[in-house]
């Protein structure tokens, strides 16, 4: 997270001694230049010992030991070299919860990755602890809600918007040339803005989004035009597009999508046109080139332009390519739309992802072949003090199955060791 460095710049720091006197510097300078480099290896090699102690009291369970090494001046964020294995991935292996607990007591990151790109909640879904787990999880969903209102607290303090911060790949990505070339929407830089193989996804979604016909929907977004194809099976009262992006407005209109019935093209940025759009009984939105806090901002709009009953969704691209940090997103966005009236699962979907799919493209921005579909229901006014009460049990401490995936089920990798 980047911007924990940002923000803890922030904090009131205690006032600065005054240095010692000069006589100290005096005697250091003059001292053998040799003397304090072997001092400073004495305590390199002592300070490696604690924390490769550290890592054996972690793997052991050995609460008391940990915390007397920690007393002692262990890092609790350590990983050694090789593998960049932590104290709390060698706790997690063992299920062990009360070191999680006190690692994470003691500033240990929940969500640092060895050098494979695995966590200690990784490492915890392999060996089956489902209850480290669940802690690591929770751990993750926490930070990231702090961390998220203390950089809205920062914004409003600088008189910052919160979308500020991807205004620059943003203008970068409306600004390039796009071509549409065998099933991809690709860019100058052949990175994939959509691709044919979301097809099935994009029906699901619209299924989902339109469970009777004659709804007025909103889509923002267009890309390939997928999902608005989907829409338009259920005959939807009116169509409302919002697409920023010239080269596929362009296309937009080629296809003759503003003369369709009922369908109405608004062009420029999201963020620009919201005074301009109505209600609606569903909405979808998959921007490309944006950041969380942009989704949080668009989020926002919700309370005032999905109505009542109301349905919504988005292309579910949290951390693809790590089931832990994806269960993570999952919970924050339950967390933070249940305070806007909205309650959200997720819904499995199977996908079928060829590797050829990706020639062509600079880079993949999935990884698997199992989709979690969100699905936000906004409550009617009358039924709000329910609807709380059934978000605050659905969103209870859950199993990383049901965080990210909507489902109950059991761990189903094989045990791991630290080796």
């Amino acid at each position: 997270h980047t911007d924990i460095t940002s923000q803890s710049t922030q904090l009131q720091l205690a006032p600065t001694p005054p240095p010692p006197p000069l006589f100290f510097h005096w005697r250091h300078i003059m001292a053998d230049p040799q003397a304090p480099k072997k001092d400073e290896e004495k305590d390199g090699q002592k300070h490696d010992e604690l924390n490769n102690n550290l890592l054996g009291a972690a793997q052991h369970g050995q609460l008391d030991e940990l915390k007397r090494l920690i007393a002692a001046n262990a890092d609790p964020a350590y990983q050694e070299k090789e593998q960049g294995i932590s104290a709390m991935m060698a706790a997690a292996v063992g299920g062990h919860c009360e070191v999680i607990h006190e690692l994470l007591c003691n500033g240990a990151p929940w969500n640092a990755v060895d050098k494979h790109g695995r966590s200690a909640g990784n490492y915890a879904l392999k060996a089956g602890h489902q209850k480290a787990v669940d802690q690591i999880v929770n751990a993750g969903v926490t930070a990231e809600l702090i961390f998220a209102q203390l950089g809205k607290n920062q914004r409003k303090g600088q008189g910052i918007g919160s979308s500020e911060k991807a205004n620059k790949e943003s203008k970068e990505y409306i600004d390039r040339n796009v071509r549409y070339s065998q099933g991809k929407l690709l860019d100058e830089s052949e990175d994939a803005v959509m691709m044919k193989w979301e097809t099935p996804l994009m029906e699901a979604h619209a299924k989902v989004l339109c469970p009777k016909e004659g709804l007025d929907v909103l889509n923002i977004g267009f890309g390939m035009g997928i999902v608005d194809t989907a829409l338009q099976k259920f005959k939807p009262k009116s169509h409302t597009i919002v697409e920023v992006h010239g080269g596929v407005l362009k296309k937009i209109y080629a296809d003759g999508w503003d003369k369709k019935p009922g369908v109405i093209v608004v062009p420029g940025r999201w963020q620009d046109v919201m005074h301009e759009l109505g209600t609606y009984d569903a909405i979808f939105f998959d921007t490309y080139g944006e950041y969380y806090d942009d989704m949080r901002e668009f989020h926002s709009w919700l309370p005032k332009i999905l109505r009542e009953g109301g349905i919504y969704s988005f292309f579910n691209g949290f951390c693809p390519d790590n089931i832990i940090f994806q269960g993570v997103m999952c919970q924050v966005l339950q967390q933070e739309l249940a305070l806007q009236n909205i309650a959200v699962e997720f819904q499995q979907c199977d996908i079928d992802i060829d590797e050829k799919d990706w020639e062509g493209v600079k880079r993949k921005y999935f990884w698997s072949n199992t989709y979690y579909l969100p699905i936000g229901r906004k409550a009617s006014t009358a039924s709000k003090e329910e609807a709380h009460s059934s978000s605050d049990n659905s969103n209870r401490r859950m199993s990383i199955e049901e965080a990210a995936h909507g489902e109950t089920g059991d761990v189903k990798e094989d045990s791991s060791s630290i080796d």
